[in-house]
């Protein structure tokens, strides 16, 4: 196999732990001609057209002249290094380094072979675990991971607005109860008026934006929120966004993994869509009132900036404004987290804000080497978001499936109910990433603890624990287990806590 060679570069190899961010150069590919085809032998500055588009029969087998099976284009790779870990035990599933290394290649212990190309690096560089797959990976497990970087993005109207990109089932079809969508609007710029029929939840990740929305009971609604702060709108709810001072971007989830950001209900759109003779008597206005309608959707757009002090734009009816119970805001980012050994986490759900009645979300923070401990929600898919860092999640599906992807911030996640998942910090900084579920509560088993609480001559006849081990397990939930930053610490002989 190729023990040797990955003996002797694992002496070369660069030991630095995985950089969250990655800078992306071009692939040039092995050198050399590619499936028979040798670019440079093509004559760029020919002035008729040589050769043929087609060959004859008697280029088929048995009848053609033998093509040369030594000595052309092979499929021997040489020199190539293997990261540090990657000779391990593939069961031990360390996380592999690809960025330390130009050509990353498939091994993981004593399985795999060269991948002669094509190909291009970046790919598998930010995808170790998909590239070169732990040991423990069996079956097959659907897709959960989409970066939102190759999602389309839709540009607003008019000049510098903003932009909107979103995931549904049409790129990850595992993702069938949640949607997302990206959104940036420059200072001043709306979104435009408009109500969905998808209930919609929101994160502010950067910025600060000024809400307001109108319910059924014609009860009003405005309050202005920043980064970290959470809001919700019944399906239904007609509301708009507009961008403060600083601009914003938020990232928003929905109910329904339909959910299609271009199908969304537009105020100008309903007046496109509506004879001016209708509008006229429904708004007891003349025609000419609707000389200057746009020509078009607006989605999203400059306007005029919102006045500083927001008691100038309230307005209220005898209905009077949403009671403090049905708040369509939630502030965040003044909550504290809970800080536990390797991490912080910060739980928001219909405990303490009761209008998202079954979106429940948690935000957590898994510091270097430590991870989210391996877990699962009873009734619940869950929806993830990477704001920061890098890490990788196993999700295992019963009876006998699992697979191992990776995440870099702004990649989306999505993990089935029931089936058991821990996130891994694989970087050197932070990993932050956003857990929704489509729940009353934020609730998870957690494996730990579920074994802590089983009688002990249960687990150990199941599995085969030693009684230290067992007699270790912690009775109540840690969210967070800590871990050595160094990932491959255990082909060393180390410890991987």
């Amino acid at each position: 196999m190729h023990s040797i060679l990955a003996t002797a570069s694992l002496l070369t190899a660069v030991l630095a732990l995985p950089a969250p961010q990655m800078s992306y150069e071009g692939n040039l590919g092995n050198s050399g001609p590619v499936g028979g085809v040798n670019p440079t032998a093509v004559a760029p500055t020919a002035t008729a057209a040589s050769g043929s588009l087609y060959g004859s029969e008697a280029l088929l087998g048995e009848v053609a002249q033998p093509s040369p099976v030594q000595g052309g284009d092979s499929a021997k790779v040489s020199n190539y290094q293997l990261v540090n870990g990657q000779d391990a035990d593939a069961t031990l599933g360390l996380y592999l380094d690809f960025n330390s290394v130009p050509n990353p290649q498939p091994f993981r212990g004593d399985a795999g072979q060269t991948d002669p190309g094509p190909r291009t690096y970046e790919y598998e560089k930010i995808n170790s675990d998909i590239f070169a797959p732990p040991g423990t990976d069996s079956g097959s497990v659907p897709q959960a991971m989409w970066p939102l970087g190759l999602s389309h993005n839709r540009l607003g109207s008019g000049k510098d607005s903003g932009w909107a990109r979103q995931q549904n089932k049409d790129n990850l079809p595992s993702a069938t109860a949640m949607a997302g969508v990206d959104m940036r609007l420059a200072p001043g710029a709306y979104r435009e008026l408009h109500w969905h029929t998808a209930n919609e939840w929101s994160l502010v990740l950067k910025g600060s934006v000024r809400l307001s929305a109108v319910n059924e009971n014609g009860e009003t609604f405005l309050d202005d929120i920043s980064a970290g702060d959470v809001w919700f709108f019944p399906a239904g709810v007609p509301h708009s966004i507009q961008a403060l001072d600083e601009g914003t971007e938020f990232l928003l989830v929905f109910d329904n993994g339909d959910f299609n950001e271009d199908s969304t209900f537009l105020a100008s759109e309903l007046f496109l869509r509506n004879p001016k003779s209708v509008l006229s008597k429904d708004l007891q206005t003349p025609i000419s009132s609707f000389d200057h309608l746009p020509t078009d959707q607006l989605y999203i757009f400059n306007g005029t900036p919102a006045p500083a002090n927001i008691s100038e734009q309230n307005v209220t009816s005898p209905y009077g404004q949403l009671p403090i119970n049905e708040s369509y805001t939630y502030h965040f980012s003044q909550q504290e987290p809970y800080v536990v050994p390797g991490g912080s986490v910060k739980i928001v759900d219909p405990t303490t804000f009761p209008i998202a009645s079954h979106f429940s979300a948690a935000l957590v923070t898994v510091q270097p080497g430590a991870m989210r401990e391996i877990h699962w929600h009873t009734t619940s898919d869950e929806w993830n978001y990477f704001l920061a860092g890098s890490a990788r999640i196993t999700v295992f599906v019963a009876p006998s499936s699992s697979q191992t992807f990776d995440y870099t911030a702004g990649d989306v996640g999505y993990i089935p109910a029931a089936s058991s998942h821990y996130i891994e910090n694989t970087g050197t900084e932070d990993v932050v990433f956003l857990e929704v579920l489509q729940a009353p509560k934020f609730t998870d088993i957690s494996v730990a603890q579920w074994l802590a609480l089983t009688p002990s001559q249960i687990v150990k006849d199941t599995l085969g624990l030693p009684d230290d081990a067992i007699a270790g397990l912690p009775k109540q939930k840690t969210y967070i287990k800590p871990g050595n930053t160094n990932l491959t610490a255990l082909a060393g002989g180390g410890s991987a806590y």
